[in-house]
C-alpha cells in the first residue's frame, strides 16, 4: 500500500470540500430525492383515485399525470429548502469566518423559520 494521497491538490488547497462545494451536492440530492418520493406518492395517489376505473388509456394517463405532478412538486419543495439551507450556511460561514457545527444549526434554524413564516403547515 502507498502512504500518499490519492489526489493531487493545488498548493494551499484544502483536502476537504467547503460548504459552497457541498451545496451543489445537497441541492441536487434533495431534488432527486424529492422527485423519487413525489413520484412514488403520485403513483399511490393515482392508483387510489382511479381504483374504480378499468385498466385503460385514460386511467394510465391520469396515473402518469399524478406521478409527474407530485414528483415535480416534491422536487421543487425539497430543492428550494436545500437551496435556502445551503445559502444560509455559506453566508453564515463567510460572515463568521469559521467552519463549525454552529453554522449548520443556524442555517437549519433560519431555513425552518423562513419556511414556516410563509404560513405552510
Amino acid at each position: 500500500l502507498q502512504d500518499t494521497d490519492e489526489f493531487i491538490l493545488p498548493t494551499g488547497a484544502n483536502k476537504t470540500r467547503g460548504r459552497f462545494e457541498l451545496a451543489f451536492f445537497t441541492i441536487g440530492g434533495c431534488c432527486m430525492t424529492g422527485a423519487t418520493f413525489g413520484a412514488l406518492n403520485g403513483l399511490r395517489l393515482g392508483l387510489k383515485e382511479t381504483q374504480n376505473m378499468a385498466w385503460s388509456k385514460p386511467r394510465n394517463v391520469q396515473i402518469l399525470n399524478m406521478v409527474t405532478r407530485q414528483g415535480a412538486l416534491w422536487a421543487n419543495t425539497l430543492g428550494s429548502l436545500a437551496l435556502l439551507y445551503s445559502a444560509f450556511g455559506v453566508i453564515i460561514e463567510k460572515t463568521r469566518g469559521a467552519e463549525d457545527d454552529l453554522n449548520t444549526i443556524a442555517a437549519g434554524t433560519l431555513t425552518g423559520m423562513l419556511y414556516k413564516s410563509t404560513g405552510r403547515v
